[in-house]
């Protein structure tokens, strides 16, 4: 009888190990699919980031030639270029493509209001229409990005997977946010003599 108890009590440490060894492993496994997922979102973002800052220079270069006051425009963009090419991680990334993006929507209002025979040439229309594609591209990316780091920080803070990510030493990864003045609408002051 007491052999039979024996086997019974190992039995169900044997098994309680199992279940616990198959938690930790599928738990684990778990925080390194949704870290893969994040670095593949971040990387998806940076494509199209640098769709966007490619398309640019070439609306730029269109619409240079026919806009003499909005040289000041077309050089801020350039820099903002600059910066973004010259950006190491991906906070310095969106700062850049912030600071492009402000010039830009200023350099679109600046052709519609000041130049509406360019703005209706194909050339210009279609730059636009890639631009504004790119706009909704990256701001899926951008959601993508933020829904799986979400998953991922709430996966990692909360019991019980919040102990096995500690004892893995996991870090929750920051959001990607939006420049605080983008809760404002633009103000443009088309006037370069000032």
């Amino acid at each position: 009888m007491k052999l039979k108890k024996g086997y019974v009590i190992t039995g169900i440490i044997v098994v309680v190990v199992v279940i616990l060894g198959g938690w930790l492993i599928s738990t684990s496994n778990g925080f390194v699919r949704s870290q893969q997922q994040i670095k593949q979102d971040q990387g998806n973002l940076e494509v199209q980031l640098q769709r966007r800052a490619d398309l640019t220079p070439q609306l730029v270069s269109t619409l240079q030639g026919s806009m003499k006051n909005e040289q000041k425009i077309f050089g801020e963009i350039a820099a903002s270029r600059n910066q973004y090419a010259n950006a190491k991680n991906l906070k310095d990334k969106n700062q850049a493509v912030q600071n492009m993006d402000k010039q830009t929507n200023v350099l679109l209002n600046a052709v519609q209001e000041n130049y509406p025979t360019l703005a209706s040439s194909n050339q210009v229309s279609e730059l636009m229409t890639q631009i504004e594609g790119s706009e909704n591209r990256v701001s899926q990316a951008r959601r993508d990005y933020n829904q799986d780091v979400t998953s991922y920080n709430t996966k990692i803070a909360v019991f019980p997977g919040n102990v096995i990510a500690n004892m893995k030493g996991l870090k929750p990864y920051d959001e990607f946010k939006s420049d605080p003045s983008a809760q404002k609408a633009p103000k443009i002051n088309l006037n370069t003599d000032k």
